[in-house]
């Protein structure tokens, strides 16, 4: 069996208006780019043919992945999980045992993830680590470049 991906309603619609763009915005304007350079001729030695397949399959990849990721879909209603403890949609905030610096870390679902302001996936590493830690847990958390150490301080949900 498949994992599901977690996910809002809000992150779901993202990714389908993702999917949605690419397939009625931009494949028609690189079929289009193969249609004038196939127009052109010789094939064979037509840089800008090539080029636009390519774009076309890179395209057609990403629209493949998305659609993956929509059909694994699991939306989550976040009124029914637990406010006392580290689980999906939570806000958390925790110590770095290691360097001593307070962080904020957003547990997102797929589409909703954006590292640079904190919002990590529920699926990552540090995702995994939290869920289920509560305010004065200190957790340890296994990541590629080694392990952190994290006391949590905080756990907020946004209503």
């Amino acid at each position: 069996m498949t994992d599901r991906i977690p996910m809002t309603r809000t992150g779901y619609n993202k990714i389908k208006a993702e999917v949605e763009q690419y397939e009625n915005e931009d494949m028609p304007k690189i079929a289009q780019r193969i249609a004038d350079a196939r127009a052109e001729g010789d094939l064979k030695e037509n840089a800008e043919y090539h080029g636009a397949r390519e774009s076309q399959g890179m395209l057609q990849a990403k629209i493949n992945q998305l659609k993956g990721k929509l059909s694994l879909a699991h939306i989550i209603d976040t009124s029914n999980l637990p406010k006392d403890e580290v689980a999906f949609s939570a806000t958390v905030k925790v110590l770095d045992i290691d360097i001593e610096e307070e962080e904020e870390i957003t547990l997102v679902g797929a589409g909703e993830e954006d590292y640079d302001t904190g919002k990590y996936l529920v699926t990552s590493p540090i995702g995994k680590g939290l869920l289920g830690a509560k305010v004065g847990d200190e957790v340890e958390i296994a990541v590629p470049k080694g392990t952190i150490n994290f006391k949590i301080l905080e756990i907020r949900y946004e209503e």
